[in-house]
């Protein structure tokens, strides 16, 4: 698969996540094969006006590339200083979000709320690619704001004329969040609706959904969001079975501890033991989820504040179950 003149790996890719594509997390869903990775939003006018943890999302290591930096915002020309930021910090893409549903992004008209204004959407995505200097620009969104507006089809098509070098299209609406059951027939009417890369997103958990979602929608590549929230297994898994139809087994509970161990270390060398220790408490959750004692494990963690509190509290379970 390419996006512009970048050529993936694979299909499979790491959807942008608040609070969890940081690069610590990026860089191990890399290791476990994933194609290409996304960064969380950042905030145009944060870039803008110099914010300082704003400007820490950019970070990029080498060992993570190919990956994309999405920006968020409302105003073209905003948009375009962002991007020429971002580009200058080695984006290999650039990624505009009319896609999310929170409340405090939505009410400044970001995100999803760009899909009820498709003429500045246009505008935007224009200015972005100019100011992108070369470098592919994807944008992604959902299938519309509710289900009287479904209009991922018409902004897919604003996206390739405006320059879109490729689209993800979450197939759930605005109003949805993230309940219910994604719409791939959406994904499947967009592919249908353009010539560049079409990227589909929701309701990916397994392998199996993975060659389901590209059988049924004919789209090119797949974006794996909450399924792999305490889960970089997934991206190795889907690679393996997309290339040779066979399954791997699903980690052991020994590398699920080292790796969640492994994640810590990674969270506490980039942003200090005091915010790497307290982040780490929501991927800790994700990790043990479904595991024996798992809801006193959460207990736990909701507990611990220091890299050595962690690793107490997993060499303690370790003990006690394997």
């Amino acid at each position: 698969m390419r996006i512009g003149h970048i050529e993936l790996a694979n299909p499979v890719i790491l959807a942008p996540m608040a609070g969890v594509t940081d690069l610590p997390f990026r860089l191990l869903v890399k290791e476990m094969g994933c194609g290409l990775v996304y960064s969380e939003m950042v905030s145009d006018k944060g870039l803008i006006y110099d914010n300082t943890n704003t400007k820490k999302l950019l970070a990029i290591d080498a060992r993570e590339r190919p990956v994309a930096l999405q920006i968020f915002g409302s105003e073209p020309e905003s948009m375009a200083k962002a991007a020429r930021i971002i580009a200058d910090a080695g984006a290999d893409v650039i990624d505009i979000n009319m896609g999310c549903p929170t409340p405090k992004i939505v009410k400044n008209g970001e995100g999803s709320a760009l899909m009820r204004n498709s003429g500045l959407a246009g505008r935007i995505i224009a200015a972005v690619v100019e100011a992108a200097g070369g470098i592919p620009v994807t944008v992604k969104f959902r299938k519309g704001w509710d289900e009287t507006s479904v209009n991922a089809v018409q902004i897919a098509r604003l996206a390739e004329q405006a320059g879109a070098a490729a689209v993800s299209v979450h197939g759930r609406t605005r109003e949805q969040f993230y309940s219910g059951q994604a719409d791939w027939s959406i994904i499947s009417a967009v592919k249908q609706a353009v010539a560049i890369p079409v990227i589909g997103n929701g309701d990916i958990r397994t392998p199996q959904d993975a060659e389901r979602m590209l059988t049924v929608t004919g789209c090119d590549g797949i974006m794996i969001g909450r399924g792999a929230q305490g889960n970089p297994w997934i991206f190795r898994q889907v690679a393996h079975y997309l290339a040779t139809g066979e399954t791997l087994p699903l980690p052991t509970l020994g590398e699920r501890i080292d790796m969640l161990l492994r994640h810590l270390d990674l969270l506490v060398v980039h942003k200090g033991e005091y915010t790497g220790s307290r982040e780490m408490r929501s991927h800790a959750a994700w990790y043990t989820k479904g595991l024996p004692n798992s809801a006193e494990l959460r207990l736990k963690f909701n507990q611990a504040a220091t890299r050595a509190d962690f690793i107490r509290i997993m060499e303690n379970y370790r003990d006690a179950i394997i």
